[in-house]
C-alpha cells in the first residue's frame, strides 16, 4: 500500500463513505485533536483528547477497526488520562504508511515505540482490542515492557488461545476475497451471537468496519502468540483482561482458565453481555466501567 493508494481510494464512493463515516465517529468525541505523527515508517494519525498532563493511556483497536472505535469510551477514559488513540500505520484509517512500514514484529513495535517518542510520551497504560490487544501484549513482551504502565486487553484474540475453526470458516470469505458486503454480513453474524441486533449498531461504526474491506492496506503483521513461559513474566505487570461473554472468535472461559493459569495475578473481568465485534462500543456502560476500574484501580476498590 503506497500514500497515492489511499488517496486514490478517498475518491471512489468506497472512500467517501468510510472516511465520512470515520470524520462523523470523531464529531462525538470530546474536545480532541487529530495529530499526524511522522517517523521512518510513514504517518500515523494519532486522536488526543484529555487533559495534556494527565497520565497516558494508548488506545490499540482490532484489525479494520481504526482509532473511531474507541467512540463510545474516550469520554470516560479522558476524564482521568490523555488519551492517545491510534490508526496502526497499514491499516485502515488516516494513517499513511511509507517505504519503511513495518514488515515483522519487531519492525510494528519500533513504530508504535517512535510514535510514542515523536509524542513525548515515555510510558503508559494500553488498552487494546482484538488485533490491538495482540500487539499491546508483544510489545509488553518485548524490550520496550519498561513503557508499559499497565495493560488492558479487549477480548484479546491468539493471545491465550487460538481461534474456534467455525469463527475461521465464518471468516474465509472475508479474507479470501474481501468486500465491504461480506464484512457486513460476517460482523452481523457475530454481533448477533450477543443478542444484538444489526440494526441497533452503531452505523458509523458499522459503515467503516465495513467499508474498511476496501480500503488498500498492507499485509497485517500478526506477532505470535506467546508460550507460557513467557506469559509467566507478566506476573506483576498489573494486566487486565475483559472478556466478551459471547464471542464467537474464541471461548472466553477457555482464555479466562489460560490466563489464571499463566498470569496468576492477573484481573480476568467478564461482562455481562457482548461479543467479539460489539467491543469496544457495545455495552458502552459495562465496557467502561471496566476500564475505569482497570486503569483507576485505587479509588475504585
Amino acid at each position: 500500500m503506497s500514500q497515492r493508494a489511499i488517496s486514490e481510494f478517498s475518491q471512489t464512493a468506497a472512500g467517501h463513505e468510510f472516511f465520512v463515516a470515520y470524520d462523523a465517529l470523531l464529531a462525538r468525541w470530546p474536545a480532541h485533536r487529530a495529530v499526524d505523527v511522522e517517523t521512518a515508517h510513514g504517518v500515523t494519525r494519532a486522536n488526543v483528547c484529555g487533559h495534556e498532563h494527565a497520565p497516558p493511556v494508548v488506545l490499540l483497536p482490532g484489525g479494520g477497526a481504526t482509532s473511531t472505535a474507541y467512540t463510545h469510551n474516550v469520554a470516560a477514559l479522558s476524564a482521568t488520562h490523555r488519551v492517545v488513540a491510534l490508526d496502526v500505520i497499514g491499516d485502515a484509517g488516516r494513517s499513511r504508511p511509507g517505504s519503511g512500514r513495518p514488515r515483522d514484529t519487531s519492525e510494528l513495535l519500533t513504530w508504535l515505540a517512535d510514535v510514542l517518542d515523536e509524542l513525548g510520551v515515555g510510558d503508559a497504560r494500553f488498552v487494546g482490542h482484538s488485533y490491538g490487544a495482540m500487539i499491546a501484549l508483544a510489545f509488553a513482551l518485548s524490550h520496550h515492557r519498561d513503557r508499559v504502565g499497565g495493560l488492558v486487553l479487549l477480548d484479546p484474540s491468539s493471545c491465550f488461545t487460538g481461534m474456534k475453526p467455525t469463527y475461521l470458516l465464518r471468516a474465509l470469505p472475508v479474507l479470501v476475497r474481501p468486500s465491504p458486503e461480506r464484512q457486513r454480513r460476517f460482523l452481523e453474524w457475530e454481533c448477533r451471537s450477543s443478542g444484538v441486533d444489526p440494526v441497533d449498531l452503531d452505523q458509523d461504526w458499522l459503515t467503516v468496519a465495513c467499508m474498511a474491506a476496501a480500503f488498500p492496506t498492507t499485509r497485517p503483521v500478526v506477532p505470535r502468540r506467546p508460550d507460557a513461559r513467557a506469559l509467566a513474566t507478566l506476573n506483576g505487570f498489573g494486566m487486565t483482561a475483559i472478556l466478551a461473554p459471547h464471542s464467537k472468535i474464541h471461548d472466553p472461559t477457555t482464555v479466562a482458565q489460560r490466563i489464571t493459569a499463566t498470569v496468576e495475578d492477573a484481573t480476568v473481568m467478564t461482562l455481562a453481555s457482548g461479543s467479539h465485534h460489539t467491543l469496544p462500543l457495545a455495552p458502552a456502560d459495562d465496557i467502561n466501567h471496566s476500564l475505569v476500574r482497570a486503569l483507576n484501580p485505587g479509588p475504585t476498590e
